[in-house]
C-alpha cells in the first residue's frame, strides 16, 4: 500500500491552503476526508502496479523486497486488497462530491494506462506522473469547493516533472550495466536527464517568481512580500538537484523527502512564511478579512 507515499496526497490541501481557508473547520474536514479517499485509491494503484511489474521487480535489487515480488503476498490476496482499496476510496469520493469522484476515476484510469502500457514510453511516463499530481490538486479544489488557480496547476506540473525526472535518473543509475533494462529508460540517458532537470528547475523558479510578483496574487494575499518565500524555493530546488546529481539519492523522491533534514527544514520554512502571510496576519487583524 506504500503508506509513506500518501505524503503526495497532501497536494489535496493546497487549494484551500493558498485560499487562506484551510483554518475553517468544515473546509479542513472535507480536505482531510478527501485526502483519505485519494490515499486509498492511490494505494490501490500501487497494488496494481506491483501485480503488473512482479517479474521485473524480482530482478531489481530493491524492488524485489516488495510484498508481491517477494512472495509475502499472493497475487490473489493482492487482487482482493486492490478491490477493497479502490472500492472504498471511490465510495467515499462519491459521497464527498461528483467532481471528486470524477477526478478520482480519471486518476485511476490514467494509472491503469500507465501501468499496462504508457510507462514504457519516455517523456510520456513522467508527463503522466505530473498529471497525477495535477489531479490531486483538482480533487482538493473539488472536495473543498475552492477554485484552483492557474498558477497552482502550472507550478504543480513543473514540480512533478522535476520529481519524475529525478526518479528516472535514479532508476537509470541503478539499471546501468544490467540486461534487464526498464523499457522507458531506453529513451533516456544521463545527459538528457540532467539537462531536463536543470531546464525544468529553471522554468519552475521563473514561474514561481512570476507568481510572487503577480498583481492578482499580491492583492489576494494582501502583501507584496511574497517574494521572500522564493528564497526557500530556490534553495530547496538546489538541494534536490544536489541529492540527484551529486549523491544519486532520488530514485525514490518520497524517500528522499522523508529522510533529508535539509529539505524538511526548507519546506518547513516555506510553509511557515505562507502561514504568516495567509493566516497569522489575518488573525491578528493586520489585513482586512
Amino acid at each position: 500500500m506504500r503508506v509513506e507515499h500518501w505524503v503526495k496526497n497532501l497536494f489535496l490541501f493546497l487549494p484551500a491552503f493558498f485560499a487562506a481557508r484551510l483554518s475553517e473547520p468544515y473546509i479542513f474536514e472535507r480536505a482531510l476526508i478527501g485526502f483519505a479517499a485519494f490515499s486509498l485509491i492511490a494505494s490501490g494503484v500501487y497494488v496494481l502496479n506491483d501485480l503488473v511489474d512482479v517479474k521485473q521487480d524480482r530482478q531489481h535489487p530493491d524492488k524485489c523486497k516488495r510484498p508481491v515480488a517477494s512472495g509475502a503476498v499472493s497475487s490473489k490476496q493482492a487482487i482482493m486488497l486492490l478491490t477493497a482499496l479502490l472500492g472504498s476510496g471511490l465510495v467515499v469520493s462519491a459521497i464527498l462530491s461528483w467532481e471528486m469522484l470524477l477526478f478520482s476515476l480519471i486518476y485511476f484510469v490514467v494509472n491503469v494506462a500507465y501501468s499496462f502500457s504508457l510507462k514504457h514510453f519516455a517523456i510520456i511516463d513522467i508527463s503522466l506522473i505530473s498529471v497525477g499530481f495535477i489531479l490531486r490538486v483538482l480533487a482538493g479544489g473539488a472536495v473543498t469547493g475552492v477554485a484552483v488557480s492557474h498558477w497552482l496547476i502550472v507550478l504543480t506540473f513543473l514540480l512533478a516533472l522535476i520529481l519524475g525526472l529525478a526518479k528516472r535518473r535514479g532508476e537509470y543509475i541503478v539499471a546501468m550495466g544490467e540486461s534487464n533494462f526498464r523499457k522507458s529508460l531506453e529513451g533516456y540517458n544521463l545527459p538528457f536527464l540532467d539537462m531536463s532537470m536543470v531546464v525544468c528547475s529553471t522554468v519552475a523558479v521563473v514561474a514561481y517568481l512570476m507568481y510572487c510578483f503577480s498583481p492578482e496574487v499580491t492583492q489576494r494575499i494582501g502583501s507584496d512580500r511574497i517574494y521572500y518565500t522564493a528564497f526557500f524555493v530556490v534553495v530547496g530546488i538546489l538541494r534536490y538537484l544536489q541529492l540527484t546529481l551529486v549523491f544519486n539519492k532520488t530514485e525514490s523522491p518520497t524517500r528522499a523527502l522523508l529522510r533529508d533534514r535539509f529539505l524538511q527544514i526548507i519546506l518547513l520554512g516555506w510553509i511557515t512564511c505562507f502561514v504568516w502571510l495567509l493566516y497569522v496576519k489575518k488573525w491578528a487583524g493586520l489585513i482586512p478579512q
